[in-house]
């Protein structure tokens, strides 16, 4: 079963006063590509935290926010009471030995000194980091059933346009002789015209015509292009992450569908052709998301 790259988990978890949250955001890309926005409090867990993504998550470009609700604080601001007293006792002394009046508002001119405030981080213990891993733990797992879900989508959608251009293939079945007929009898119309005009060689000219004929035969396309549509399928069904691999089966179909275009020179056939391209790049476009 395919997995699609594009999915979104989020969980939460609650450890003393904080609300803890981790949102995982996927998108296509070729390799694993990780960006991650951790509060200050976690962003040691950085390494940790990418190498369980990597492990999990394969491929494609990772968004992981892993932060404290706003409800609760990272860190707490205190008065530092030693600092202001020591301010407090300098600028009396001050006063008393420059004769100069000593502040009207003491705590406006003491609150704007230095180190009057002090800022105490709170520190993550080992409890609260299991109850974070959790939570990313589940994130990681609403991500992958959200790639699931819309694998499923995707796979619906490869079953119907590679079934559809295998129909297209054998709507070219009736087209095929009458092409080659229409081609014999314009060559030879062609041949009686300038029959009175000019001398050629019969013998050579039917080898060569017989050559001709043969470049137009679409039976090894055909067979190559059924052949890649099979295997589209079976690698889709039973190969787990096949998303590069089917985009190199996807460029040979296009490959024989365009050979198949170029000989063809058949209207009908060409039209035909050209069903098949399009349900071709829907294909391509939709690969690109496939894990």
């Amino acid at each position: 079963m395919i997995q699609s790259m594009t999915g979104f988990g989020k969980a939460t978890c609650e450890y003393g006063n904080k609300k803890i949250v981790v949102e995982i955001k996927s998108l296509n890309s070729k390799q694993l590509d990780i960006s991650t926005r951790i509060s200050g409090l976690y962003r040691e867990k950085d390494i940790e935290i990418r190498n369980e993504l990597s492990q999990k998550l394969e491929r494609g470009k990772i968004d992981l926010s892993l932060y404290v609700d706003n409800s609760a604080k990272e860190s707490v601001t205190q008065i530092n009471q030693s600092v202001i007293e020591a301010y407090y006792q300098q600028i009396k002394t001050l006063s008393a030995n420059l004769d100069i009046d000593v502040p009207a508002n003491w705590f406006d001119v003491l609150l704007r000194l230095p180190d009057t405030m002090k800022t105490e981080t709170l520190e993550m213990d080992d409890n609260e980091w299991l109850e974070i891993k959790k939570a990313i733990a589940l994130a990681i797992n609403q991500l992958t059933d959200f790639r699931i879900q819309e694998g499923k989508s995707l796979e619906t959608v490869f079953n119907t346009k590679i079934q559809h251009i295998g129909q297209l293939l054998e709507e070219t079945a009736p087209f095929e002789m009458e092409r080659v007929e229409k081609i014999k009898s314009r060559l030879e119309e062609n041949l009686i015209a300038l029959s009175d005009k000019i001398d050629y060689d019969k013998n050579r000219l039917e080898q060569e015509l017989i050559f001709y004929i043969e470049k137009l035969d679409v039976n090894e396309e055909k067979v190559r292009l059924r052949n890649h549509l099979d295997y589209f399928i079976e690698t889709m069904q039973h190969e787990k992450s096949p998303g590069k691999k089917l985009g190199f089966i996807a460029q040979e179909i296009g490959r024989e569908v365009n050979t198949l275009g170029s000989k063809s020179n058949q209207s009908e056939m060409q039209k035909i052709v050209v069903l098949m391209k399009d349900d071709l790049e829907q294909i391509k476009e939709q690969v690109l998301n496939v894990l």
